[in-house]
């Protein structure tokens, strides 16, 4: 793609043509072999000695308050050491916290099947943990639930309310229309662009188009259940008072710190290892408590989440009702979206809800009439921590109404997204978005795309075969800042980072963009995990990584200055001769200095490992020779905003697309998914492998919850029945769909080098429901299991 823009791009060395590391495939992570091999340690991983272990009641009901009525049977078993309630003067110190109002920081309500609730036994081993729980006297007084959020939203007048506290989420982030006061169960935001209802009253019937979208709620699947152990020690650094180490609360360490009343110079946290979440970075409570327990018993402490308990949400569940405007030639021009989502329990994320309205798929359309209209119902059927980036913005409404308007008109759907999208600058630019046209072109040689009707094409083997097609902008954390710091120490550049080592190779990307600027190879640049240090590169996913990288080529850049003026420093000032040679010691005669002459750093270079002469690369001296003196560069700063995120939508840069192709039998409902497709600007490739990686990855989330996983309630108690990885089912390596890969680099983006990551929006919840309903005409919500799609077709 040529590149057209690169002359906006600011910072260092950004208008680089010719790369010999970055971008390189199959360069090993740095801890790969630690965790290839279990020698990486995990929160769940530690151990110390005298340790003690500390569990958490938890809620058998969906919605309840206990009372604690007497524990001293618990505390009577041989190996409990401490029994903490809700109302202990310790536990009520602990506080609220997060955003909204301030809540207790555990108490006597529960509102959802398992979540911790009034008491925390500390014991010997978890066994002993558990024989406590069933000792205590309890009186549980059970509430009403809601675990079926059409249902409650239906019967919100009639039905009685859960949660009288929770607050209205209000309006969305951005042109927000005041929203009226929550009613019992349900809160209301509203997003208002132009006048749609005018609109509609001038397009025609025939044009106007609605349908519905369940958009499902799925698990974050962490690998490495949330857990930590703490102890509290004399520090002959800090004489004055104990200090804290707490492992397993990993990048939060200085939060955890924080509820103790403990600086981060106090608070040490030497593990780096936390399983990737996808996007979920919340804090647990057994993350939290484990300082609190070991100050009162003076032992090490350690919690930890069971399997069970880590089935949290990584999006809410939605139900979409949309009522589309377009022209005879498909161009959209109303958007009336009626929304209910489901508002989870106390604490819950209002990402997912409220929050996703004021960017998204409707403001990349040309479309300047958009109403949003959402309505929460509070539920008791689980908990958002943190983020629902899985599918953020309710993308796959937009995907659906191409689609529709696509099969209505009889043509490709990659023309009617063509037709809708608006240009780079705003909603009013009509030109192309030179990214989205690079990224279609190759995503069609790429799948050998050929539009079809629905039901109109048959494979060899008598199955249907239906495809399906999405874009996306490419949203990122354009917003996060970066401490770095590099150091030459003996010839050898070092990279100091705090870690964490979160299922994202971050530090590598990093590595790598050093040793390209520095002149060296990757394995030249030692990557120094300290809990000590500042600098973290994680910033969400491969866009935290591109980012990250911009601040540390800045600051690779002013290390190389240095080193090049060191250079100049030591030909005027030489060292002491050796012993061992070099010199002018016992290594033999002296070598004629190739930079005999040289006065200025502006005739030097860095490259191949070497201090060389510009005027002619050949000659020149090992870095190590060239600079013995340690030397150290440090940077603060961030990329320039990435125009996505000063338009919200209505600005576009670098964008991807995904496909995907299916075969579905009519007889059994059974479907393959043949393959997915991913055409994808990341701007400028950084690190090859997690850029592929990370494609398989949203692909194999999307397989998930289109074909496989699916929460399941038992409406009369509220239990959760999917809270296993027999029953709530997962992609395997027999499983997975093949994925292939087509990359255009833009250079466009406004990270390291014009790259931008390619952001979690890939992953999508209804691409291969619109395959499905390609190939056989019937609609599904997900998962689309055989017995669904056999009901559709009439056939069950």
């Amino acid at each position: 793609m040529a590149i057209s823009n690169m002359e906006q791009l600011v910072g260092v060395n950004d208008k680089r043509m010719d790369f010999r590391v970055v971008g390189q495939r199959n360069l090993p992570g740095k801890v790969s072999y630690a965790l290839a091999t279990g020698v990486a340690k995990f929160g769940i991983d530690y151990t110390f000695p005298n340790m003690l272990f500390g569990k958490f009641l938890r809620s058998p009901y969906a919605n309840a308050y206990v009372k604690i009525k007497d524990i001293s049977k618990a505390l009577a078993i041989p190996g409990v050491v401490d029994v903490v309630v809700w109302d202990d003067p310790d536990i009520v110190k602990l506080g609220g916290g997060g955003f909204g109002p301030s809540r207790p920081w555990l108490d006597d309500y529960a509102d959802a099947e398992g979540a911790e609730v009034g008491a925390i036994v500390v014991a010997e081993n978890e066994d002993i943990c558990d024989l406590g729980l069933k000792a205590l006297e309890l009186e549980w007084t059970v509430l009403p639930h809601i675990v079926d959020v059409e249902k409650a939203h239906a019967n919100n007048a009639t039905m009685p309310t859960i949660r009288p506290s929770t607050m209205n989420f209000g309006g969305g982030m951005f042109d927000a229309a005041p929203a009226k006061p929550k009613e019992n169960n349900v809160s209301f935001a509203d997003t208002i662009q132009g006048d749609v209802d005018a609109e509609f009253a001038v397009t025609k019937p025939e044009n106007i188009i609605e349908y519905r979208l369940q958009l499902p709620t799925f698990a974050s699947h962490i690998p490495n259940p949330p857990s930590s152990v703490a102890y509290w020690f004399d520090d002959p650094y800090h004489p004055s008072s104990k200090s804290l180490r707490v492992e397993g609360a990993v990048q939060r360490r200085d939060s955890v710190g924080s509820m103790y009343g403990v600086s981060n110079e106090m608070t040490v946290q030497e593990g780096i290892f936390q399983g990737g979440k996808y996007c979920d970075w919340g804090m647990r409570r057994s993350q939290e408590i484990a300082p609190l327990l070991a100050k009162r018993t003076d032992r090490p402490v350690r919690v930890a989440d069971e399997r069970e308990d880590t089935f949290g949400f990584l999006m809410n569940e939605r139900f979409l009702y949309l009522k589309i405007a377009h022209t005879d030639e498909g161009l959209i021009t109303a958007i009336d979206d009626f929304s209910i989502a489901d508002g989870g329990m106390q604490g819950n994320s209002s990402f997912g809800t409220a929050n996703d309205q004021g960017y998204g798929p409707y403001y990349t359309f040309k479309c300047l009439n958009i109403r949003q209209h959402m309505e929460t119902v509070d539920s008791n059927r689980g908990k958002m921590f943190l983020s629902g980036q899985h599918c953020p913005f309710n993308w796959d409404s937009g995907t659906m109404a191409i689609y529709l308007i696509a099969e209505k008109l009889g043509k490709d759907p990659i023309d009617i997204m063509r037709l809708n999208l608006h240009g780079p600058t705003s909603q009013e630019d009509p030109n192309p978005v030179l990214s989205f046209e690079e990224i279609s072109k190759a995503g069609k040689e790429m799948m050998d795309w050929d539009w079809h009707a629905t039901g109109a094409r048959t494979l060899p083997d008598g199955r249907k075969h239906g495809a399906a097609v999405r874009y996306q902008m490419c949203p990122r954390h354009a917003f996060s800042g970066y401490n770095c710091k590099l150091e030459l120490r003996g010839g050898k550049v070092h990279l100091p980072t705090q870690g964490p080592v979160t299922g994202i190779y971050a530090v590598e990307c990093n590595a790598m963009v050093v040793a390209e600027e520095l002149g060296l190879e990757y394995d030249d640049i030692i990557v120094d995990f300290d809990w000590r240090e500042r600098f973290t590169p994680v910033g969400g996913g491969s866009d935290g990584s591109t980012a990250s990288s911009w601040a540390m080529k800045e600051c690779a850049n002013i290390l190389k200055e240095k080193i090049l003026e060191a250079t100049i420093n030591q030909l005027k000032n030489p060292p002491a001769p050796s012993m061992f040679g070099g010199f002018g010691g016992f290594g033999g005669p002296p070598q004629p200095d190739p930079f005999e002459g040289v006065t200025s750093a502006d005739e030097l270079d860095l490259a191949n490992g070497m201090v060389v002469l510009k005027s002619d690369p050949t000659k020149g001296k090992p870095l190590a020779r060239a600079v013995s003196a340690n030397i150290f560069a440090t940077f603060e700063g961030r990329p320039p905003a990435a125009i996505w995120s000063l338009g919200m939508g209505k600005m576009l840069d670098t964008m991807n697309m995904v496909f995907t192709e299916v075969a579905v039998d009519e007889d059994t409902g059974e479907v393959e998914i043949l393959r997915f497709g991913v055409a994808i600007d990341p701007g400028k490739v950084l690190r090859m492998t997690s850029l592929e990686s990370q494609c398989d990855q949203v692909m194999y989330f999307s397989q998930v919850c289109q074909t496989l996983s699916e929460y399941v309630y038992d409406e009369r108690t509220g239990v959760q029945l999917t809270n296993n990885m027999i029953d709530y089912r997962w992609v395997t390596p027999l499983d997975a769909a093949p994925v292939d890969h087509a990359i255009v680099e833009s250079r466009s983006g406004n990270a390291a080098y014009g790259a931008s990551g390619i952001s979690h929006s890939m992953a999508n919840t209804h691409l291969v429901i619109i395959a499905i309903h390609n190939a056989i005409g019937v609609w599904v919500d997900p998962p689309a299991t055989p017995n669904k799609i056999l009901a559709a077709m009439g056939k069950a």
